[in-house]
């Protein structure tokens, strides 16, 4: 038998085959974009997940006999808004994580409950990314598609309705909403009351193990899944991501350098960063929660250095010479650490642990004649690894100190940066042979949802090993006056970023 993983992710979905013994034997990864029409925004059609998903598993479907699925696990980005009316059509495109657009709302609906009580409910502040202040900035701004609302859903299972016509999530995603009772594992009262909106919006949030659906005869035909073949709930992203690591005990830790940059820890009982400053969601892992610091841009920005920056790169690779990363990486090790006095804020799209500001900028800072190209490419990675270091160095505040941290996400493939990180986090990190993310997460979770496995922290003895270790090394102690200078840049510029922000939005 073989498990499906679903991974809808910002730009691409991620599919997984992923047999019995937990090997990968096959994947698929329809891209598709997502538009920006305005400065702050980000939005999707959520039909293009679905398009991408009909066409992944009738790849991964080349490979078997369909009859042998046993399940399918899903995962997604977390936080996006899809509104549906009462026959279940799309109302307006998605508005996803990375939109900033709703900070003033967040203003507001904390105003309306109290900051104590939403940190107490929903373990987080409520921060322009989640999902009930866009809701309230749909009210607002477009009654006219408010008032036809009839089901509110997250991305994941926008494709869960398309696959099964129910209307179900997990807990894990359900807690980056700002509506979730994180301690409870339920929706809050309290706060869709203080807000006025209907409980009936929301669907039913289950575990993430448990069986929610099961392929419809549409889904069926446009797919070639059988009908019939259960769709677990899965988690959202991160937590699926982490259980794909094998973060499923309490005191393990990884860090994940994907488009965004996220620093995950399981904990046994619900705790909350007296500030707020680490999010404190619910697990996949049945009855057990996570602490996360999340920030915008971490891989995204050495993206963005190499679009902008690396045209010399990328016509050399696209000539058959080597990736573009690759080239930029080689020259950036021949800097030393602090890369001579240049420091990078890598809050490309605004930020949001330690510093939840959707106005914060990034800039480089301490530039002089005396830098060239490879100076930039080093500056960038390590304020990527500062900024994972800061939610790092919050939850050894609250008492997590990992002796091992378990590296993912594509910035994993550049030695360079797996030492800088080992290096700055002064603590021993590893690589694991699931490489492929939250959708290897979300088959896991298929497995145990299926009855295949008994638990997921046995699924995940079972399936996942460690590969590779990296040391701290010599140069660790010499990031730390660097690190110190860059935790004093942001509150020195904040007023500064706000400016600017006002700036090219009036």
């Amino acid at each position: 038998m073989y498990y499906i993983g679903l991974d809808v992710g910002t730009s691409s979905v991620k599919a997984l085959l992923v047999s019995q013994n937990g090997e990968v034997v096959r994947s698929a990864t329809p891209e598709y974009p997502f538009q920006t029409p305005k400065p702050m925004w980000a939005e999707t059609d959520p039909d293009v997940w679905w398009d991408a998903t009909q066409q992944a598993i009738r790849t991964l479907l080349e490979e078997v006999n369909p009859e042998e699925i046993a399940a399918v696990g899903l995962t997604g980005q977390m936080h996006g808004m899809v509104a549906l009316d009462g026959k279940g059509q799309v109302l307006r495109p998605c508005i996803m994580w990375n939109d900033q657009r709703s900070y003033q709302e967040c203003e507001e609906i904390t105003s309306k409950v109290g900051e104590s009580e939403v940190l107490k409910i929903t373990g987080n502040p409520v921060l322009a990314g989640f999902t009930a202040p866009k809701i309230l900035w749909v009210q607002k701004n477009e009654p006219e598609v408010f008032s036809a609302i009839d089901k509110i859903v997250l991305p994941k299972d926008y494709v869960r309705y398309k696959l099964s016509s129910e209307f179900f999530t997990d807990v894990s995603d359900a807690s980056g909403t700002s509506l979730l009772d994180v301690g409870a594992r339920s929706w809050s009262p309290e706060m869709l009351d203080a807000l006025g909106w209907s409980g009936q919006w929301m669907p039913e949030v289950t575990e993430s193990t448990e069986a929610t659906a099961k392929v419809s005869a549409e889904a069926s035909a446009s797919t070639g899944l059988p009908v019939g073949i259960p769709i677990i709930a899965g988690g959202g992203d991160q937590a699926a991501q982490a259980v794909g690591c094998g973060i499923v005990r309490e005191g393990l830790v990884s860090a994940t350098l994907g488009t965004s940059g996220v620093v995950f820890a399981q904990s046994d009982e619900y705790r909350v960063e007296p500030e707020g400053k680490l999010h404190a969601f619910c697990h996949a892992v049945p009855g057990k929660w996570h602490l996360m610091g999340v920030m915008l841009s971490a891989a995204g920005s050495f993206q963005w250095y190499k679009n902008q920056l690396g045209s010399e790169e990328q016509k050399r690779e696209e000539a058959g010479g080597p990736n573009a990363y690759d080239s930029l990486t080689a020259g950036a090790e021949s800097v030393p650490a602090g890369s001579e006095g240049l420091i990078f804020l890598p809050y490309l799209s605004g930020e949001r642990t330690p510093h939840p500001d959707p106005h914060a900028r990034g800039c480089f800072i301490g530039l002089s004649v005396r830098h060239e190209k490879r100076h930039l490419t080093r500056a960038v990675l390590e304020g990527v690894t500062f900024g994972l270091n800061d939610s790092l160095e919050l939850m050894r505040g609250l008492g997590v100190n990992p002796e091992e941290i378990i590296l993912s996400g594509g910035g994993t493939r550049s030695a360079l940066w797996k030492q800088m990180l080992a290096d700055v986090f002064s603590s021993r990190c590893s690589m694991v042979n699931a490489l492929e993310g939250a959708a290897y997460g979300a088959a896991v979770l298929a497995a145990v949802g299926c009855g295949d496995h008994s638990s997921v922290e046995s699924a995940c003895d079972e399936w996942i090993r460690q590969t590779e270790v990296v040391e701290p090394g010599p140069e660790g102690g010499s990031y730390d006056k660097f690190y110190s200078i860059y935790r004093s840049l942001y509150p020195s510029l904040k007023d500064t970023f706000h400016s600017l922000s006002e700036s090219s939005s009036s």
